[in-house]
């Protein structure tokens, strides 16, 4: 848990953000609110876009409540999933929009008047409402062609003509016709459970929804108070077993106590097959991090040594001006976190003289942020939704990326985080002088504690896909979206580095353990490696990164560049580069299929020297000698990144350079 001090910024008189909406039910109508999770679109506008909640996707309009189990579309350009209204439910006596009730980590509950009430946890198979005395409505987009029921009227098996078949169980007689409608007669409302669950396979699938329909969530927390672990706890009513559904990125690290896997009930996913399991207590345990402020391999010869102080030497000045004076968040963040950069390699190779140059940066040029002197911009506190924005994103929605409207928070304030670690590893007195500022703004995207009352809990982090997000609260048809997982990896990396600084082992643990999910979901999800199984064949063949992930999509076109730009598709998912970058590409078999895919790029017309600079760091782990040589024939770079940085990633590759 991270340490909570109290929060140091000016309050926001005023925010271009807009009010959050009537849809958050009144008890708990109150900052700090979510501003990424992976339900969000519920609470925004007029919560009517569509969330995927594995399986499903969902759409709340009008007091309906749609279920579809998309099909996709594919190109090798996109993946996307369409919404179709497969099987629509909604209560008769309550037809007004919903509110939510109740949200946490891995659930969010919708309710619809006083007799409906929806709870969403995501990775059920089954779709439940909890009827309170209201009239069920049943509808859907195709035509039914069978709807057999058992005696009792508990269970329904409906099959559409569109080749799905549906089961619907409820907890009491629940008299269906074949349009769907209550038999006649039945008008003194329904007081119980029912659950909905696509029905894929024959016999045995059908045996294990019958089984299991007994048990149902709503809701779920994710421990995350153990080292390089995540705890899955769900609350649960109803009796039996719960039923669940895994990601293939949940089973590379999911331990088998507690649970029974059923890998042949499987569902199709866009983050790929979704299989079964049973139990309410998972444990999900990564591999520990062994990564701190230096490299892992060191800088071994006095040749190799050389080289990277002479180009340090040679740039420093240009990487530490007297005055900074970058408006930018996400900018000035990228440039300050670049001179700590070559400060901790200057310090990591005992260069004394480039150390106490960029602690006098860092100290010139940083501290304006944090106390508020930073006459072009600053941080403030906005709590209208619970955050730091910037003075600029306070008035302006499209200002700093949109940092005002909650985008891209983990990537701005990482820099920064990056940067006040270093300086307060350099210069304890300036640390501990500031340790509420950065505290602070490492609380606004790594805060686990939900009492808070500041900052809400895992602001980008989704304890569910074991991923970021960055989309802030705007509304998007496909959900949530993130672009640059490598700077995502550099956040979490950043507050591990700022917990050690102040020798917080929650925290530095914490930052570690969320560096190393994040990772495993950008290799999961983000690096296309040619045995991809995820993604269709003609996706996989003409693609070896992810643009921007969404939620409901997956794009090779960036925010910023077209998918034709293969150096600037893979820079973005590459910089800042640092020690932790290795981590991030540890499999050699991928970076060579990446290095290859791209290289073709860089005799492009207007490809420019910044973004060669991080196709060749990556042919340093192929080729080192070949990629030494082309970055000293380099001119420019990226304004997070330094010839300093480069050479001492390729060295800290091959100690036998020259």
């Amino acid at each position: 848990m991270v340490l909570i001090l109290e929060q140091p910024f000016p309050h926001a008189p005023h925010t271009a953000a807009p009010d959050p909406t009537d849809l958050w039910a009144k008890p708990i109508r109150k900052s700090p609110y979510p501003t990424n999770s992976g339900w969000l679109n519920f609470a925004l506008g007029n919560g009517t876009c569509a969330e995927y909640l594995h399986p499903y996707m969902i759409k709340s309009l009008e007091g309906r409540v749609s279920i579809c189990y998309p099909g996709r579309g594919v190109t090798s350009a996109f993946i996307f999933q369409a919404f179709v209204p497969n099987l629509t439910v909604s209560c008769k006596e309550d037809s007004t929009a919903h509110g939510i009730t109740h949200y946490d980590d891995l659930s969010v509950t919708l309710e619809y008047g006083s007799h409906l009430s929806v709870p969403l946890v995501r990775g059920c198979p089954y779709v439940t409402f909890l009827f309170k005395g209201g009239t069920p409505v049943f509808s859907t987009a195709h035509a039914v062609l069978e709807l057999r029921s058992n005696p009792e009227e508990t269970r329904h098996k409906l099959v559409l003509n569109n080749g799905q078949t549906w089961l619907i169980y409820s907890s009491s007689k629940l008299p269906l016709d074949k349009d769907l409608s209550l038999a006649t007669g039945c008008n003194k409302g329904f007081k119980g459970v029912i659950r909905i669950a696509l029905l894929l396979g024959g016999d045995d699938f059908e045996d294990v929804l019958d089984r299991y329909s007994k048990c149902y969530p709503v809701g779920g927390t994710a421990d995350l108070t153990v080292p390089f672990r995540i705890k899955y706890v769900w609350k649960t009513l109803g009796w039996g077993e719960l039923l669940m559904l895994c990601l293939p990125h949940h089973r590379e690290i999911l331990q088998n106590h507690k649970i029974t896997l059923l890998p042949e009930f499987t569902y199709v996913s866009i983050d790929g097959s979704l299989e079964g399991v049973v139990g309410d207590h998972w444990t999900l345990q990564t591999e520990p991090l062994k990564i701190g402020w230096y490299s892992l391999q060191g800088v071994k010869s006095a040749e190799a040594r050389d080289d990277i102080v002479r180009a340090a030497t040679k740039e420093v000045d240009q990487v530490c001006p007297p005055k900074l004076g970058i408006r930018s968040t996400y900018f000035s963040g990228k440039a300050l976190a670049r001179a700590a950069r070559m400060g901790l390699i200057a310090e990591e190779l005992n260069c004394c003289e480039i150390v106490t140059r960029v602690r006098e940066f860092l100290i010139n040029n940083l501290t304006p942020w944090l106390d508020g002197s930073f006459q072009e911009n600053g941080f403030l506190y906005d709590s209208k939704w619970g955050g730091i924005i910037s003075r600029d994103g306070a008035a302006d929605t499209g200002a700093d990326f949109g940092l005002g409207v909650y985008n891209d928070h983990h990537f701005h304030f990482g820099y920064f985080c990056y940067a006040g670690a270093v300086l307060a590893k350099l210069d304890t007195n300036w640390g501990q002088l500031w340790k509420s500022q950065l505290y602070a703004l490492v609380r606004d995207y790594t805060n686990t504690d939900p009492n808070d009352d500041s900052f809400t809990r895992l602001r980008c982090f989704d304890p569910w896909v074991l991923h970021s997000w960055a989309g802030g609260i705007t509304q998007f048809d496909d959900g949530r979206n993130q672009e640059s997982t490598s700077e995502a990896v550099n956040a979490y990396y950043a507050a591990a580095l700022l917990g050690v600084a102040y020798g917080d082992s929650n925290l530095a643990n914490l930052g570690l353990t969320l560096t190393a999910l994040e990772i495993l979901a950008s290799k999961a999800l983000w690096h296309v490696k040619s045995d991809n199984v995820i993604y269709e064949p003609e996706f996989v063949r003409d693609n070896k990164v992810v643009g921007v992930l969404w939620a409901n999509k997956r794009d090779t076109n960036l925010w910023f560049a077209p998918r034709d730009n293969r150096e600037i598709c893979l820079g973005i998912q590459v910089l800042p580069l640092s020690p932790v970058t290795e981590i991030l590409f540890s499999d050699i078999d991928f970076v060579k299929e990446l290095v290859d895919w791209a290289l073709p790029s860089l005799s492009r017309p207007g490809v420019t020297d910044a973004w060669r600079g991080f196709v060749y760091a990556l042919m340093a782990l192929l080729c080192p000698t070949k990629a030494h040589r082309l970055i000293h024939e380099l001119t420019e770079y990226d304004d997070g990144n330094s010839l300093t940085n480069l050479l001492w990633w390729v060295h800290t590759r091959s100690p036998s350079l020259p």
